[in-house]
């Protein structure tokens, strides 16, 4: 049974990275099974820029500390699991007219139904459009 798509946000990939999170085996799980399963798992832009930044933070400064080229060849490999979601003119708009009826405060605009995160509490206020999967629940 095929499920529904799923965006993953970038703590789900930098755990994957980072073996020392206590999430990692979540996020590996994530990432090397469920797209076998039939599981579409998709990021889109903003996401890889969020990756890349912490990424490459140096360690003491909250980051992972990663070389350049380091990052840039997990994002290759993240890339072949996860299908990159358009940022064209027809996601803002979409977006503009998703905001003329609801709040602005994060929006679904691609059709996406849930959301894989490492923090669903800050999530919990979107529960009501989009389902919320929390990394730690994964396995």
């Amino acid at each position: 049974m095929r499920r529904a798509a799923e965006l993953s946000r970038a703590n789900v990939f930098l755990s994957a990275t980072d073996q020392g999170r206590a999430e990692h085996r979540q996020a590996m799980l994530i990432l090397n099974e469920w797209a076998s399963r039939g599981t579409a798992l998709y990021a889109s832009g903003q996401i890889v820029r969020e990756y890349l930044s912490v990424a490459t933070r140096p360690v003491d400064r909250n980051g992972l500390g990663l070389k350049q080229a380091a990052a840039l060849a997990n994002i290759r490999a993240l890339r072949a699991r996860a299908s990159l979601l358009a940022e064209d003119v027809n996601v803002a708009d979409r977006l503009l007219n998703v905001l003329d009826d609801v709040p602005c405060s994060g929006k679904r605009v691609h059709g996406v139904e849930s959301l894989i995160t490492l923090n669903a509490a800050g999530f919990s206020r979107f529960e009501q459009h989009i389902m919320l999967i929390p990394l730690s629940a994964v396995g």
